[in-house]
C-alpha cells in the first residue's frame, strides 16, 4: 500500500534533505556521521506523521459517514 505523504510529512522530509545535502558538505566525519543520524530520525517522522495524518483523515471521514447516514439505514 502506498502512502501519500502529508503536509506535516514533507515539512518532515524537506528538513531531513537540508540535513542530508549539509552532511554531504562536511569535511568533519564526526559532524557528518551526526547529521545523517538526525536526516534519518526526520525520515522517520515524517513516515509517522504521515501515518498518523491519514488514520486521523479516516476516523474524520468515517465519523462524517456515521452521522450522514439516514436513520432508517443506521
Amino acid at each position: 500500500m502506498t502512502l501519500q505523504m502529508s503536509r506535516r510529512g514533507k515539512e518532515y522530509m524537506e528538513t531531513a534533505q537540508s540535513l542530508l545535502r549539509a552532511a554531504r558538505s562536511m569535511t568533519d566525519d564526526a559532524v557528518a556521521a551526526r547529521l545523517q543520524m538526525l536526516a534519518e530520525d526526520y525520515q522517520r517522522r515524517a513516515e509517522k506523521a504521515s501515518s498518523a495524518d491519514a488514520a486521523r483523515s479516516v476516523e474524520r471521514s468515517a465519523a462524517r459517514t456515521r452521522y450522514d447516514w439516514p436513520k432508517e439505514l443506521a
